[in-house]
Order: structure tokens, then C-alpha cells, then sequence
């Protein structure tokens, strides 16, 4: 893209050369920092009676904050479109304030006084790797509101401010919406992986087969020669783990791998985050070891029905009380029983069958009574390997899909940093 024509060094490692005409100021010179201050415990609420209250752990996933805590009488206030800025890990998280919120430790409002608001709030959405970079703390990382208000950061003038501002928001607009139909492809992609599932475990491979009733109203008609079994007569156990004595203050850096309800997806086991117990606690938890070839089933909370199958290259592994081991019989295949329990037929089951008042949850009696229709063995294994091969290229497809959505993500914030410090000159066509 074009450059300014004439430039300067700032002396600002994060900043670098910027134009000739601009300024560089500390922050506390061009905005407002309201560091945030937490209330009495008792002022605050989830019955949404008062103000909505957040923290530095604010859930920042979404175009404004999510609030799930309320506040009668907060310390500190954000107005509306105020900046958001996450001051303790993670720090250099930033939103914007869509209605007033009370605002507590680990969060601070800037609210811009000499500068274009949009421009300013594009101008701390570049400041995370300089923010962390002079971050202080051993438990957690942190930065003060003296840290914040020192900070220097590039100043055009007010008029340039509102231009590369307008021009910001074209952009990642157009950005966002290609981010949006990614995302949306993905999720088709993802109901496509279900329907194949869908598809293979309740109808078969041959569309011409001879097909029954299965006696159940909401399974239907499936092939003739197929059975419909209970889970707990496909199973040789069905039974979940528990938390270790001395709970997390047991997990190692390495050992004997610990899987919890995070760790069980239905892509496969994600063990970024894993836990580790030792071969003594291992060994002390022996009903709730783990073998290749059992199927994992979250049983409580958010993640509840997702599933996986625990391969035979990972070794010793043991399970917490939110993750049931259904350790197939001879009568069943690892995967093909992994993928009833992961399609329509079996989700609809565990969603018919959660209790809890507080949180959602199932039961071993509940889940024993699982009606799933089985093939033989043998025809088993061919619709396995048809649903392997299916859904890896639909893997791929998603794979992809997201590497895309990476990469414009990384673009977007390439584009408001040049822009922002002056990299890019959005009026001249001459280089610097």
C-alpha cells in the first residue's frame, strides 16, 4: 500500500517512523483513564438488579461485553462508548462500552478527550504487545493505571484522525463480513459432518436395502436386518472418574495424563490444557482408568454429549467425575459407537434425559437405557471406515476454512496498526 512521503523516527520501538506532520503523546494527554475498582462483595448480584458490573476476566468474545454480574452501587462507571481495557491478564483485551457498566479491578475506561473516538479506540486496540511488554506480576501479569497513561502513542491531527478512522471501518467491515461467511460455511460444513453420521448410523450404506420399523417413534425405519440394542448391553462398563484427593492441587507438569470435560471433543481429544496426576494417584483411582478403544462421554455441565474415543497411542489416562467411560463389548465397535453417541439419535437422547436444577447432568441408569441401532459387526467396521473417510474430507474443509479466518484476522490487525501509526497513507500515492 502507499506510504507517506516524508516521515520521521519516533523514537518508539511499537511506534516506529511516522509521518512528518504527526505528534506522538502519552495517553494521558489525549484520553481519560478510569482504572476500575471492585464494589463490596455483597453489593453485586446475578438477578440483573442494578448495573451491570464487569472485570478484567470480561467475556470480550462478541461486538460489546457480556455482563453476567450485577452491582447496585459501583465504585467506578464506564459510559457508553467508552474504551474497554482489559488491564490484568488478559491485558490488552478491548471492547466497547454499548450502555454504562460499573467497571472493577483488572478493567479501566479510557474515554477520549482530544481525539476522535474511533480513531482512539483503533489506537488501544494496537497497544496489547506494548502493554505486555511492560506487564509486571508473578501470579498473574498486569499493568497499572500509571503504565496506561504513559504510554505513547501516535497523534495526527484531529481531521487525519477522522479519515483514517472512516477508512478503518470500511475495511474491517468488508474484513468482518468475509470473517462472517467463513464462519457460516463452517457451521454448514459442521452439519454436514452430522448428517453424514446421521445418515450411515441409522440407514446403512445401501440405499437399497430392505428396511423395517424399529419399533421406536422417533428412530424410525431402519435396515431390516439390524438390531436395536440398549447401550448397556453393548458395553462392558459404563462409569464415570473422580476428583483426585487434594483435587487440582495434585496435577503435575507430566505423568499420567488426567482428562476432564475440556479435554473431550467431537474432533478428538484436545490436550493443549491437559492435566497430570502421578502413577500413585493413578493407581489409587484404579475404577476410573482409562484403556484404548473406551468411548468418553461429558455428562455434566456445558460441554455435555460430547464424545471421543481414547486411542491406543496415548498411553495411562484417568478420568474426572464429569467424563463417563462406555467400554464397548464384543457386540461393539469403539468408533461406530463413538459416532451413535455423537449423532442426532444419540444427543437427542441425552438431552431428553438431563437433570439437574442447576446444571445440566446425566446418569449411568439414564445412559444404560440408550437405545442405539447395531449392525453386525463386520457391517460395523464398513461404516466406519465410510464415515472416517467422509467426514475427513469435510475435516479438511473446516481446516481450511479457519486457517482463512486466521490469516484475515491477522490482516485486519496489520491493517489498523500501519494505519494507525502512519505505515499507510491513505490521500498520497508517493513512498516515503
Amino acid at each position: 500500500m502507499k506510504q507517506y512521503s516524508t516521515c520521521k523516527n519516533s523514537g518508539i520501538e511499537w511506534i516506529g517512523r511516522i509521518p512528518q506532520s504527526w505528534n506522538f503523546k502519552r495517553l494521558k494527554y489525549l484520553d481519560r483513564t478510569i482504572m476500575g475498582q471492585s464494589p463490596e462483595s455483597d453489593d453485586c448480584n446475578r438477578d440483573e438488579a442494578g448495573v451491570p458490573f464487569l472485570q478484567g476476566n470480561a467475556d470480550f468474545s462478541s461486538l460489546n461485553p457480556i455482563p453476567n454480574v450485577w452491582c447496585k452501587h459501583p465504585n467506578k462507571l464506564a459510559e457508553k462508548n467508552d474504551i474497554l481495557l482489559s488491564v490484568r491478564a488478559p491485558v490488552g483485551a478491548v471492547n466497547i462500552a454499548d450502555q454504562t457498566y460499573g467497571i472493577g479491578r483488572g478493567l479501566c475506561a479510557i474515554r477520549p478527550k482530544r481525539s476522535n473516538k474511533k480513531y482512539s479506540y483503533y489506537r488501544v486496540l494496537c497497544l496489547s504487545d506494548e502493554l505486555n511488554r511492560i506487564s509486571t506480576g508473578s501470579t498473574y501479569s498486569a499493568v497499572s493505571v500509571e503504565q496506561v497513561n504513559n504510554v505513547v502513542v501516535p497523534d495526527p491531527a484531529f481531521e487525519e484522525q477522522e479519515a483514517l478512522s472512516a477508512f478503518l471501518d470500511r475495511k474491517t467491515i468488508q474484513i468482518d463480513d468475509l470473517i462472517a461467511k467463513k464462519e457460516r460455511m463452517i457451521e454448514l460444513l459442521k452439519e454436514e459432518r452430522i448428517a453424514i453420521i446421521n445418515q450411515a448410523v441409522t440407514k446403512g450404506l445401501d440405499p437399497n436395502v430392505e428396511m423395517k420399523e424399529s419399533g421406536i417413534e422417533w428412530l424410525g425405519r431402519i435396515p431390516k436386518h439390524w438390531d436395536v440394542k440398549r447401550l448397556k448391553y453393548l458395553s462392558k462398563k459404563i462409569g464415570s472418574g473422580v476428583t483426585p484427593k487434594g483435587g487440582a492441587s495434585v496435577y503435575q507438569f507430566d505423568g499420567v495424563l488426567f482428562l476432564r470435560s475440556q479435554n473431550i471433543h467431537f474432533d478428538g481429544l484436545r490436550l493443549d490444557d491437559v492435566a497430570y496426576i502421578s502413577q500413585e494417584v493413578h493407581d489409587n483411582m484404579i475404577g476410573s482408568k482409562v484403556f484404548a478403544g473406551d468411548v468418553l462421554l461429558n455428562i455434566t455441565g456445558a460441554s455435555i454429549g460430547r464424545c471421543y474415543y481414547y486411542p491406543e497411542n496415548l498411553g495411562e489416562a484417568n478420568v474426572n467425575q464429569h467424563v463417563c467411560i462406555i467400554r464397548p463389548n464384543k457386540f461393539a465397535l469403539t468408533k461406530y459407537l463413538t459416532y451413535c453417541l455423537s449423532s442426532e439419535l444419540g444427543q437427542q437422547q441425552i438431552i431428553n434425559n438431563q437433570n439437574g436444577i442447576s446444571r445440566e447432568g446425566l446418569n449411568f441408569e439414564e445412559l444404560s437405557t440408550f437405545v442405539l441401532p447395531m449392525p453386525d459387526y463386520n457391517e460395523q467396521k464398513k461404516i466406519t471406515k465410510f464415515i472416517d473417510n467422509k467426514i475427513s474430507l469435510v475435516a479438511e474443509q473446516i481446516k481450511s476454512e479457519q486457517k482463512s479466518i486466521e490469516l484475515l484476522k491477522e490482516y485486519r490487525s496489520a491493517l489498523v496498526s500501519e494505519v494507525v501509526t502512519g505505515k499507510i497513507d491513505i490521500r498520497e500515492t508517493v513512498k516515503c
